[in-house]
C-alpha cells in the first residue's frame, strides 16, 4: 500500500465513524482529522506503523472483536435487576434530547428516594 493511500483510508474512516450524541465537545473525530492532516506527510519508517493504526480503527468500525468474542445473553440480564442494561440504553437514548429543566427533574428524582 503506497503512502498516498493512508489519508484516503482516514478520510473514509472520519466520513463513517460515529457520532457521540451525549458528549459532542469530545469528539473522536477531532483525533482523526489531526491523523488525517498529519498523514498528508507521512515518513517511509512510519507507513507500516500508520497502516497497524488504520487496521485498528477499520476493526473497531467492523465491530470485528464484537462478533469475534461474544458475550453470553446471560451477562446482560443479571438475576439481581434484569432489566438493568435495557433500562439503561433507553435513558441513553433519551438524554441528549431532554431540556434542562428535564435534566434537572431526573437528577432531582435520583438524588431523593421515596421510600
Amino acid at each position: 500500500m503506497s503512502r498516498a493511500s493512508i489519508p484516503k483510508h482516514y478520510s473514509r474512516i472520519l466520513q463513517s465513524w460515529p457520532k457521540d450524541p451525549l458528549r459532542p465537545e469530545v469528539s473522536f473525530q477531532k483525533v482523526i482529522e489531526r491523523r488525517l492532516a498529519a498523514a498528508q506527510t507521512v515518513s517511509p519508517e512510519s507507513e507500516a506503523t500508520e497502516l497497524r493504526n488504520i487496521n485498528a480503527l477499520y476493526s473497531l468500525l467492523d465491530n470485528r472483536y464484537r462478533k469475534k468474542y461474544p458475550a453470553p445473553a446471560r451477562l446482560f440480564k443479571p438475576t439481581s435487576n434484569p432489566a438493568y442494561y435495557d433500562d439503561l440504553i433507553h435513558e441513553l437514548s433519551q438524554a441528549p434530547n431532554r431540556s434542562w429543566l428535564q435534566r434537572f427533574m431526573t437528577k432531582l428524582k435520583g438524588t431523593i428516594r421515596l421510600s
